[in-house]
């Protein structure tokens, strides 16, 4: 396998876990670049249910893990899971596990002003996971935020904790009307885990490139989905980072030539957490029976999914912004059972076919799905292993899905288990 990047395709939440737990097994480094423990990804394995928040899957392979100076790390969070993968007998010693010294830390008053910004604006809310990643993000851009290289000089820590701290509190008291933080409190709390944290601090990009250079394989696992990108999804219902493909290299250290695939993972239909513009939700029976058969539930928040038909102007819009070599489908199953299933080839908009995923809001909630609609294979293939064994109706499905997006399937997940896969063409050698 060539170096690859894992990317969502669709609003996250996409299967994305179980496609780099599976292609870990083929590389030697995996690493994650960009959102924060607003993401989770959920694998299955030996029938045992593993979910991680930030650190990348790849650790289930026990791979050596890296997460890049693109992401957001609330290091109490990074903490926690590092003990429950331990308890799991899982390593996620600092032997296996590096943060970027340039990785922004998720302070506590990034989470205070989360939730008390959604609780101000009401009705309006975005649908943030109140975890403090746009705030970091926010503090990022205006170059006050804290790194995990500012622990390493902790004199140099409690100087910033005082002086952003100044400033938040006043933020907090007289715009939020909430309570505010003690700096010498806060520092004490860094200041207990300091010591656990250091060993895994590095100069992520430097080990990446002579990886590189050594010939190792790399893995870059993203987070959320391109249509929650900052830049191109539904703004402003939208994740706080860039999640499409170009960040893979800015979010690691390292130079996008390294790249030999891009693999976009799809569900076989569609799910959105949160709020934001779904043109292609259901509302009916067959919505209902796609979240409860697919068990859609946020694995970072617990919230129930918002379901819907497979929509390929988000498709084919992923497919352009990420540049796909090939295309991951998951829950393929789910569509077991069903007489019809439809797909989204366009939207209508005030009498106008619309083809191209527009930036309008407004456009975007005012559009009409239009459908192809095609006959379902009605038997289960949660057992099937080869794509010549699939029923025709599923083949034809498929078959329509590459010729819509213009990319290739090369893996199809038609269970949660890693095995419950079919690898239509092989992305490593």
């Amino acid at each position: 396998m060539g170096n690859t990047v894992i990317i969502g395709a669709q609003w996250g939440d996409e299967g994305k876990g179980k496609i780099v737990d599976l292609l870990s097994e083929h590389a030697d480094f995996v690493v994650r670049f960009q959102g924060g423990n607003n993401a989770g990804h959920t694998m299955v394995v030996n029938g045992k249910e593993i979910i991680s928040h930030l650190i990348p899957s790849g650790i289930i392979q026990q791979k050596k893990c890296f997460i890049g100076n693109g992401v957001v790390v609330d290091p109490f969070v990074l903490l926690d899971e590092i003990d429950y993968l331990l308890k799991n007998g899982i390593d996620a010693s600092a032997k296996m596990l590096k943060i970027s010294n340039r990785a922004h830390l998720i302070m506590p008053y990034h989470r205070r002003i989360d939730s008390a910004r959604e609780d101000k604006i009401g009705a309006q809310k975005i649908g943030t996971t109140g975890r403090g990643i746009g705030p970091c993000y926010e503090d990022k851009a205006a170059r006050r935020g804290i790194r995990f290289c500012d622990l390493l000089d902790f004199d140099l820590f409690k100087e910033k904790v005082r002086a952003v701290l100044d400033e938040k509190n006043f933020y907090l008291q007289h715009y939020f009307k909430t309570e505010t933080l003690d700096p010498e409190t806060l520092i004490r709390e860094f200041e207990s885990i300091r010591d656990r944290l250091i060993p895994y601090i590095d100069d992520v990009s430097v080990i990446l490139d002579e990886g590189i250079k050594n010939g190792k394989t790399l893995l870059f696992e993203g987070a959320q989905g391109t249509h929650l990108d900052i830049e191109h999804g539904t703004y402003p219902f939208v994740t706080s980072s860039s999640v499409v493909s170009g960040n893979a290299a800015n979010g690691s250290g390292v130079g996008p030539a390294c790249f030999d695939e891009i693999i976009g993972i799809v569900k076989a239909y569609a799910t959105r957490v949160g709020e934001g513009p779904f043109p292609t939700e259901l509302f009916d029976d067959i919505g209902d029976r796609l979240q409860k058969t697919g068990s859609e539930f946020g694995a970072t928040t617990g919230r129930k999914r918002r379901c819907g038909w497979i929509d390929m102007v988000v498709l084919r819009n992923a497919a352009k912004l990420n540049s796909l070599s090939g295309l991951a489908v998951t829950k393929l199953d789910v569509l077991d059972g069903l007489d019809e299933i439809n797909i989204c080839i366009g939207y209508e908009h005030k009498g106008k076919t619309i083809t191209n995923f527009p930036a309008e809001i407004k456009i975007l909630q005012e559009c009409i799905p239009v459908y192809e609609t095609h006959p379902g294979w009605k038997q289960d293939i949660s057992k099937v292993r080869e794509f010549k064994d699939l029923p025709v109706n599923a083949r034809k499905y498929l078959a329509r899905l590459e010729e819509l997006s213009e990319v290739k399937i090369k893996i199809i997940s038609v269970g949660p288990g890693r095995e419950a896969t079919i690898i239509k063409e092989r992305i490593f050698k």
